[in-house]
């Protein structure tokens, strides 16, 4: 409890049940063991004690002992105990997080892996971070392939523009934000018999959509701009929660005929590089965007033309296949295929019709975020703010309601 309290952490009482096959209840012995340390824990550490018991299949299961009154600590169960490195692991409690029953309209999907892994997979909470082109595609995935629970982040709304590359928007959806209309179209195509869709009308660096996107198993990181990167791969480390993140860059030549057209996936989670060493996102274009220099169309017009934070061009088509390969990095993380969680970081070169080699490794030794793993909110990074330009309508608006 000393070194606990002395580094900011809590404590975890582990142990195990070698003839037990997954999910674990707890004897008179275990039940002991841990609610008469809760007080002491709690006294040392501010944290609720937390309990976690392996099977000998090594499916875990985990409960937390939390203060709710003067010395009383009632257990609460996990609904989940997740184990990530090259592939995620998720043991569940069936009590709180029930075996789905496929469904008819399931049937192909589930001939394609079995209804083990099937369950496996459509009970695992997923966030797709921003609802644009990309964020749509994959969204629409996982509503046809089962999934139950998805939440949405996103804090833009349907614009005209947008129509050419929005999978769930018309004409008569401009002016809607774009998590409301996307859960509308996720509730009619969606195949699972208890389907829930979460919105946030907020970015994930900002408090509301940073919470949401903690209480996700796995995130879709399908944000084009910096400080949203730098959050998500934030999450993958400190937060142990695989963030698979993808993008896509198109360029013209001088004549304005299509040069490249280049997008990539990949997932980033404890042992694999993380997104900053993969090149996706500047840290200094973080700051940029945090003072809201990113909102300001003097600054965008004064940048090159083939600068990252000004280069943009997601078309359908493009869309559709970076989105594809999210969805197929996923599939590979949860289901390991013959044993193949990791298909590596990919990168597809549209002009050429090639894919290169994956890359594989980890971070680069000089990479902060390793020494970020499972410190949580303990890390001591302030990541989340107000955008700028949301501030700057507050102050606008001083001396008037604000809705």
């Amino acid at each position: 409890m000393a070194e606990a309290a002395g580094s900011s952490a809590g404590l975890v009482m582990l142990h195990s049940h070698p003839l037990g096959r997954g999910w674990q209840g707890m004897s008179r012995d275990d039940v002991r063991a841990e609610r008469d340390n809760a007080p002491a824990v709690y006294g040392a550490t501010g944290l609720p004690f937390v309990g976690l018991t392996l099977a000998g299949d090594g499916g875990w299961s985990g409960r937390l002992w939390e203060r709710t009154a003067p010395h009383t600590y009632p257990v609460s169960w996990c609904a989940t105990v997740r184990v990530v490195g090259d592939r995620l692991s998720v043991t569940y409690m069936d009590r709180l997080a029930p075996v789905p029953r496929s469904t008819d309209s399931q049937l192909r999907t589930v001939s394609a892996w079995g209804e083990d892994d099937q369950a496996h997979l459509v009970r695992l909470r997923a966030g797709v971070i921003g609802a644009g082109s990309v964020g749509g595609m994959v969204a629409e995935s996982l509503a046809r392939t089962g999934f139950e629970d998805v939440s949405l982040i996103d804090f833009d709304q349907v614009e005209t523009h947008n129509l050419d590359r929005l999978n769930y928007a018309l004409m008569r959806d401009v002016g809607r934000l774009k998590v409301d209309t996307l859960a509308d179209h996720l509730r009619a195509c969606a195949t699972a018999e208890r389907f829930t869709v979460h919105t946030v009308a907020a970015p994930v660096y900002e408090e509301a959509g940073y919470r949401a996107a903690l209480d996700c198993d796995l995130l879709f990181s399908c944000v084009d701009r910096p400080w949203g990167r730098y959050i998500l791969n934030l999450m993958a480390y400190s937060h142990l929660i695989p963030v698979i993140d993808g993008g896509i860059r198109a360029r013209r030549n001088r004549l304005g005929k299509l040069a490249a057209a280049d997008w990539r996936a990949h997932t980033a989670t404890f042992g694999r590089p993380c997104l900053q060493c993969l090149g996706q996102y500047d840290p200094g274009h973080v700051q940029t965007e945090r003072e809201g220099l990113l909102d300001d169309p003097k600054y965008i017009d004064g940048l090159l033309d083939d600068h990252p934070l000004k280069v943009r061009q997601n078309v359908f088509a493009f869309s559709m296949s970076c989105a594809s390969l999210q969805t197929l990095q996923m599939l590979a993380l949860v289901l390991a295929p013959l044993d193949q969680p990791n298909p590596g970081s990919q990168m597809y070169h549209f002009v050429g019709g090639f894919m290169e080699e994956p890359h594989y490794g980890a971070c680069h030794p000089d990479c902060s975020f390793p020494s970020l793993v499972a410190r949580g909110d303990s890390s001591d990074i302030q990541a989340t703010g107000l955008r700028q330009g949301f501030l700057l309508n507050l102050q606008q608006c001083a001396g008037q309601r604000v809705p």
